[in-house]
């Protein structure tokens, strides 16, 4: 049973691989529309083979290819080939979306380029991603999150204590960021087209969607402002803000705003603090940082998190405790709010990540597997239009593969 969702019969082509693209076709997805995902023949998409290299986690079941591509339906098709211009051109006419993210150069040489897709369909939305933009000295520089999104932007230098090298970001996690801009990008379009009937070139980069995360402290550059050191555990630029360790060894953050120093104070049983003048403004703390740092640790270690989870709550002083992804995939506050949802048609997969996009009162679509490669050629084709002796011979010229086509296991 179809449900009828926002974006029910909108058509989607995402022509798009390893995760952001793709992962922007999914939030799509997730609210009714209709994706087709398109592959080159082979092994397809990369990010079905990669999902788990390290140091992703290793897994039967391959999570990462399910998360960027749940709820499509999927194409090979050889965009070198005429027979494969031909079908793309038939997509294009027929969709109201197109995603890629194959570089300026490539993507015209595959007819993907938007002068020619707008030409066949001037009513498209035309979405890209690009490492590091349209223009400048790099613009055709090859990017992943971990170079443009986070070392270029400056957030991987920031992310780190004074004394530490620059250490490996979290795989994947400037990505699904970043696909998030371009949904946003895609939807805006869309409503514009709502008014006016016209489609759009619209896009965003990784170095774009990294400066943005980064944007207090490359805002506070552009206004010349001193910054300050890398983040030292034991003498941090604010006492409280800093990790601390409790007696059973579990991390916690503290975020205790300067109104909420007489509560911590009373939390952690020295409430003469009010009193002592070396903390009596915001630039006490940070002048004494490390004397104030050392008490606090003190304190903090010597009883567990479930005490000063009582006694934090009780003075209503924000914190949180620090937990690791397996720690989190089984917090039930994920499954209260559906930030981890049930997926059909995976063995060994049982739930995945939901996007983070909700309307209230406005149910998604359930999540199902993503699919096999080339699984859906021949349904799609027909589709479009294509009769039996049509797709025989687009097989027959090796613009789509034949039967046999191997799938990728789930």
């Amino acid at each position: 049973m179809t449900i009828e969702s926002v974006f029910t019969g909108l058509k989607v082509l995402d022509v798009s691989s390893f995760i952001a693209g793709p992962a922007a076709a999914t939030v799509l997805s997730d609210y009714g529309a209709d994706v087709i995902k398109v592959e080159p023949p082979g092994q397809g998409d990369p990010q079905r083979r990669l999902g788990s290299l390290p140091p992703s986690p290793r897994a039967q079941a391959n999570y990462s290819w399910h998360l960027a591509n749940r709820n499509k339906r999927g194409m090979v098709i050889d965009l070198k080939s005429p027979g494969g211009t031909r079908i793309l051109k038939r997509l294009v006419e027929w969709t109201d979306v197109v995603i890629t993210n194959f570089p300026h150069g490539t993507r015209e040489k595959l007819h993907l380029g938007y002068d020619e897709v707008a030409g066949w369909n001037p009513r498209v939305v035309y979405a890209d991603i690009t490492g590091f933009g349209d223009a400048g000295p790099d613009a055709g520089q090859p990017g992943f999150d971990v170079t443009a999104y986070w070392s270029r932007s400056g957030l991987l230098a920031s992310t780190r204590d004074a004394g530490a090298p620059p250490t490996v970001p979290v795989w994947g996690s400037g990505d699904y960021m970043s696909a998030i801009g371009i949904y946003a990008a895609i939807v805006t379009a869309l409503y514009r087209r709502e008014r006016t009937g016209e489609g759009a070139d619209v896009g965003t980069s990784l170095l774009a969607e990294g400066v943005w995360a980064t944007g207090t402290l490359v805002a506070g550059a552009l206004a010349g402002g001193t910054p300050f050191r890398l983040h030292d555990r034991k003498a941090p630029a604010n006492p409280l803000v800093n990790p601390y360790r409790t007696a059973d060894d579990e991390w916690f953050m503290l975020v205790a705003a300067p109104p909420h120093w007489p509560g911590l104070t009373r939390a952690i049983g020295h409430p003469e603090l009010l009193e002592d003048p070396r903390f009596a403004d915001i630039e006490g703390f940070v002048k004494n940082s490390a004397v104030l740092t050392e008490l606090l640790d003190s304190e903090f270690h010597s009883r567990p998190f479930a005490h000063w989870k009582e006694a934090l709550d009780r003075e209503r002083i924000t914190y949180s405790l620090i937990q690791t992804p397996e720690e989190t995939a089984q917090d039930p506050q994920l499954r209260a709010n559906d930030i981890v949802v049930p997926l059909e048609g995976v063995s060994g997969l049982e739930y995945t990540v939901n996007s983070p996009v909700n309307l209230r009162g406005v149910a998604k679509v359930p999540a199902k597997r993503a699919p096999d490669l080339g699984e859906h050629n021949d349904e799609i084709l027909a589709e479009l239009g294509f009769g039996p002796a049509e797709i025989a011979e687009l097989r027959t010229q090796g613009a789509i593969p034949g039967t046999t086509e191997a799938q990728e296991p789930r």
